[in-house]
């Protein structure tokens, strides 16, 4: 899940009339061309294929996400290997690979292979390859234009991306905690790192193919759910999915409240028509923010009997990021037509991911008669709350399922699970195979899935760490797991034992970030008993737009006690706040912010980031690290 890279040079924002006018003709042109290769019987059909983009993060020896990847993708010199937006994320893109036999087996050793071949390679750039849906030791340090992948696609999309928004992106994320914060980038999209599968369609059962994959979405990420953490917030099973809408959504309020498509979405009805006609709806709802050169004519190809590859139509629908995606394509001569699963977390295993392109596959392929018209047995706003459902509540979740409230788990036990094992032997699938990846699900089902073993680990960590170093610990114990290559229903929930040794090295890794502030109008009576309350030295002082003015410590109103009476309710915090004050930065180093506390012989630095009040560090949360 990703703003991938658009493989040509030549892309442009549209801020040329002509360019997007020649643009906007070739465009309309594929979609002519397509439906003549549809009415023609040219696109393949009788043979399914599969294929995979298997993204992941590179992370230093401290577990902090490692800005190496241009520099991992330029030593391994593998065309299956691309960037991602961010410097600490790469992609591979695995070969399409017929579904039968060993299909799975054949795919699953060539991920392990490329695997292998980016953690030999990143351990020569002191990096290591991890797989995770968020990486949980990132923090909004990695989320700036520095850490963006230095490709003039990328800056070009998030030039249109923002230029759309018109305004600071906003994420409101809320579950158990709540995350609430403007960004000026995309960049905090990086976040996401995801598996990617792709399922070849006959033309003809398209329609019918694409909505019954709208219908499993919700229980098969219900199951597969991996990304509950970020930030050090507990938020949603599969944050991912809030996340990436959130964090790329170019609606303005007006535009919203129009009902305008968010241009990452599941969708609003059922798909009609034909393969063309997704395609259609997509032009028709979503403004065209990239164009690029084009030479070939698309209708000029189909009429001499070539293969066209639809380019235009095609980078339009790369700027559309819908949880299942109709694609179109050319291997081999002959053009295919496939749905993109999106939904998909990376990790926690290699085997953990087959299992679930297994399972999806498996309902894809074995999808029984009785379902063929799914439109007609089930309510799309129940396909679509079913979705949310398990990105927000993972198994736990309830399903309405052809109109009937059933548990996730009952219904993946009792039903989704026998129509996978039905479909992938129907396509002769080996047996061995089907039984030692669906078992992976079935036990998921039983013990924990990927977010429910993070949540308790987390919890557990917490218990004796600060959450920057249960984070640090987490993302560590995920490493160690995985390079055990079993499965996560297989992994022991982590328990902090013993004091694990912090590696922070940025103030931003250390401080405490949730805040007990002041407002310069409160009174200092109730100032000082809830410092009292809550057994605090220092509390930073704001203004009625949050932005930090001033700082009270407990010395300071010591001091001011044997000149004043302070529980006079008429003195006001802004009275006697001191105003004149040190400050640092999330980036700033640690051991550079105890030379400072020293030096000025204070007890504590106000955190900012972005000229933001975010955080606060004391003498206290420094002094281990005297000794590092």
């Amino acid at each position: 899940m990703s703003l991938k890279r658009m493989g040509d040079q030549n892309i442009h924002t549209n801020s040329n009339i002509e360019m997007r006018h020649q643009f906007i003709r070739h465009l309309l042109d594929d979609i002519e061309a397509l439906e003549i290769l549809l009415e023609e019987g040219k696109i393949e059909k009788g043979i399914t294929r599969i294929g995979a983009e298997q993204e992941f993060c590179l992370v230093t020896p401290s577990w902090r996400p490692s800005p190496v990847g241009s520099q991992v993708l330029d030593e391994i010199n593998d065309p299956h290997f691309t960037t991602e937006l961010a410097k600490f994320n790469l992609e591979i893109n695995l070969d399409p690979i017929e579904l039968k036999n060993s299909a799975f087996q054949t795919m699953e050793t060539q991920l392990r292979e490329l695997l292998h071949k980016a953690k030999n390679v990143s351990q020569n750039h002191n990096s290591q390859v991890l797989l995770t849906g968020i990486l949980p030791s990132i923090s909004s340090h990695e989320v700036g234009l520095e850490f963006m992948t230095e490709h003039a696609r990328y800056f070009a999309l998030n030039e249109m991306f923002t230029k759309l928004r018109g305004t600071d992106f906003s994420l409101h994320l809320s579950g158990v905690d709540e995350l609430s914060v403007k960004h000026h980038t995309v960049m905090f999209e990086a976040c996401n790192t995801s598996f990617q599968m792709h399922l070849q369609i006959d033309p003809d059962d398209f329609i019918n193919s694409y909505n019954w994959s709208q219908a499993i979405a919700g229980p098969i990420l219900g199951i597969s759910v991996n990304s509950p953490l970020l930030l050090g917030r507990e938020l949603w099973q599969e944050t991912r999915i809030a996340l990436f809408q959130q964090s790329i959504d170019t609606r303005s309020i007006s535009q919203a409240l129009k009902d305008q498509q968010p241009r990452v979405t599941f969708g609003d009805s059922w798909a009609e028509g034909s393969v063309a006609d997704i395609f259609k709806n997509e032009i028709s709802r979503y403004k065209i923010i990239l164009s690029k050169d084009i030479e070939e004519n698309s209708l000029d190809l189909v009429r001499n009997g070539d293969i066209p590859k639809l380019r235009a139509l095609n980078l339009h629908n790369g700027t559309i990021y819908r949880w299942n995606r109709a694609c179109y394509g050319v291997g081999g001569g002959k053009a295919h037509v496939r749905i993109e699963n999106r939904y998909i977390p990376s990790g926690p295993t290699v085997l953990d991911e087959m299992a679930n392109f297994a399972f999806w596959v498996g309902l894809m392929v074995g999808r029984p008669k009785k379902y063929e018209n799914v439109h007609e047995l089930m309510d799309f706003c129940d396909a679509k709350s079913n979705f949310m459902k398990s990105a927000r509540h993972g198994c736990e979740s309830k399903m309405i399922w052809m109109g009937e409230e059933i548990s996730l788990k009952a219904l993946i036990i009792d039903t989704l699970l026998p129509i996978a094992y039905a479909g992938l032997k129907k396509v002769n699938v080996d047996e061995k195979d089907i039984n030692r990846l669906l078992a992976v699900i079935e036990k998921r089902v039983e013990t924990h899935t990927p977010a429910q073993w993070m949540i308790k680990s987390y919890r557990n960590l917490k218990k004796k760490m600060k959450p920057d170093e249960a984070l640090i610990a987490l993302t560590s114990e995920i490493h160690a797991n995985h390079s055990t290559q079993k499965p996560v229903h297989e992994w022991k929930v982590s328990v902090a034992d013993e004091y694990i040794e912090s590696n922070a090295t940025k103030l931003g890794h250390i401080m405490s970030d949730k805040l007990f502030t002041a407002f310069m109008n409160d009174t200092v009576e109730l100032t000082i008993n809830i410092m009292k309350w809550k057994n605090i030295r220092h509390i930073p002082v704001v203004d009625e737009n949050e932005q930090l003015v001033g700082l009270l410590t407990r010395t300071h109103i010591e001091n001011l006690k044997k000149k004043m009476s302070l529980t006079n309710e008429s003195i006001l915090v802004s009275k006697i706040m001191e105003k004149d004050m040190i400050i640092a930065d999330t980036s700033t180093g640690i051991e550079k912010a105890i030379n400072i506390m020293k030096k000025n012989e204070i007890g504590c630095l106000p955190v900012l980031q972005k000229n933001q009040l975010v955080g606060i560090v004391t003498i206290e949360d420094l002094k281990r690290f005297e000794y590092d």
